[in-house]
């Protein structure tokens, strides 16, 4: 027996461009931190403090110093460094937004360097004739030199941000053109910020969708390259493998698509069965139904709940089903079982109707009522007292 997949791959064709952040209306802060002598500091404490209404968060940086907090409520933050119980560094006002991490990073070198120039200077930023007095033509040519890499730092911080912060809005608006323009700069100005790679990436993709031919092919090819850097500075990030896969699909590149998903599951266990989801999705539109279903099998283990999972592995399932010389349909062991939890789980859901009439056709009974397990009952009523 052969079952049409086209109305299951135009459902799975509009794949969803896997983002927690978004889908939860929740932000995130990650960054990385170096101490005086410009390495990596581990286990320093990085307290995050919302400034709008009452809220409290802190997480410890790795081996790299690195650190990353997700699950964040949209809003305006305090954002401070604390080593050996005291603060060292703070950046206020910081305003989280959807998508990628805001990136607050913390050099206590770069600082310790910026407070000796700002105590050897005044409020105007030069050293008064006493102190230059006081000082050799060596140290004073060491002092000018810190005061000028300040500057610098300040002023490249300051246009980074501006170019991040620009070509992110483009690309929300999809105005690809200027979203390009403004994140290439900002990859320019710091090659080593995986979260710009990303979103240049997104930009390229957002603009090949527009063309054809060779120049959709070039750019495509851009943003499999700006995806790959950003995954070569922040590889354990399941998110950018994920995202980079559903590119991949639409690319027709379909064993690396499938690599690159299958590390973010293994990365990101939690979400792993969404992620499976996704692999079964590229695999139905690409004809390989066999390690479809295997696909949406593991989405099932990893996420006992995942309704959809359920749906599509019924459907897989029906289209190994047989068919006998009487024409009677010959299922294959658990078809209804899929439909049947599918529809245990999402009584109402967009495809309930259809998993009835799949279990109507294999030949099996259908409940007369589906709840939700996790639903909560009613309280029973108490009789009369008579």
């Amino acid at each position: 027996m052969h079952v049409n997949f086209i109305r299951s791959s135009k459902i799975l064709a509009s794949l969803f461009l896997f983002a927690l952040a978004a889908s939860a209306q929740t932000s995130s802060i990650a960054g990385e931190v170096k101490d005086y002598d410009g390495k990596p500091l581990k286990d320093a404490w990085v307290k995050i403090d919302r400034t709008d209404i009452k809220g409290n968060y802190k997480v410890k940086t790795n081996k790299k110093g690195e650190y990353f907090h997700a699950g964040l409520p949209l809003g305006t933050y305090n954002v401070s460094l604390e080593v050996d119980g005291k603060v060292v560094d703070s950046m206020k006002g910081v305003r989280t937004k959807l998508g990628d991490p805001i990136p607050i990073n913390f050099d206590l070198q770069t600082q310790k360097k910026a407070n000796e120039a700002t105590a050897a200077a005044n409020s105007a930023g030069q050293l008064t004739k006493e102190q230059e007095r006081g000082m050799s033509a060596d140290d004073k040519a060491k002092m000018d030199k810190a005061m000028k890499e300040r500057e610098q730092a300040l002023a490249k911080n300051k246009a980074l941000n501006d170019a991040f912060n620009v070509g992110v809005e483009a690309l929300k608006q999809q105005k690809y053109d200027d979203a390009v323009t403004s994140l290439s700069k900002a990859s320019e100005m710091d090659p080593k910020q995986h979260v710009v790679w990303a979103q240049l990436a997104d930009a390229y993709l957002g603009q090949a969708k527009s063309k054809t031919g060779d120049e959709q092919t070039a750019l495509m090819n851009k943003g499999f390259e700006a995806y790959g850097k950003a995954i070569e500075l922040k590889p354990d990030d399941a998110g950018y493998h994920n995202n980079y896969a559903l590119a991949l699909a639409r690319g027709k590149k379909f064993p690396e698509a499938q690599a690159e998903l299958t590390k973010a599951a293994q990365m990101d266990p939690p979400n792993a069965g969404r992620y499976y989801f996704n692999l079964g999705a590229l695999l139905v539109n690409n004809q390989q139904l066999d390690a479809a279903g295997e696909a949406f099998k593991k989405a099932i283990d990893a996420d006992p709940n995942y309704a959809d999972a359920y749906y599509q592995y019924g459907i897989f399932l029906v289209s190994r089903a047989k068919n006998t010389a009487d024409g009677k349909i010959i299922p294959e062991p658990g078809t209804k079982e899929a439909f049947d939890k599918y529809l245990q789980l999402k009584p109402d859901g967009k495809d309930a109707d259809s998993a009835k009439a799949m279990i109507a056709m294999i030949g099996g009974g259908i409940q007369t009522e589906y709840k939700n397990p996790d639903a909560k009952e009613a309280p029973a009523k108490k009789g009369k007292k008579k």
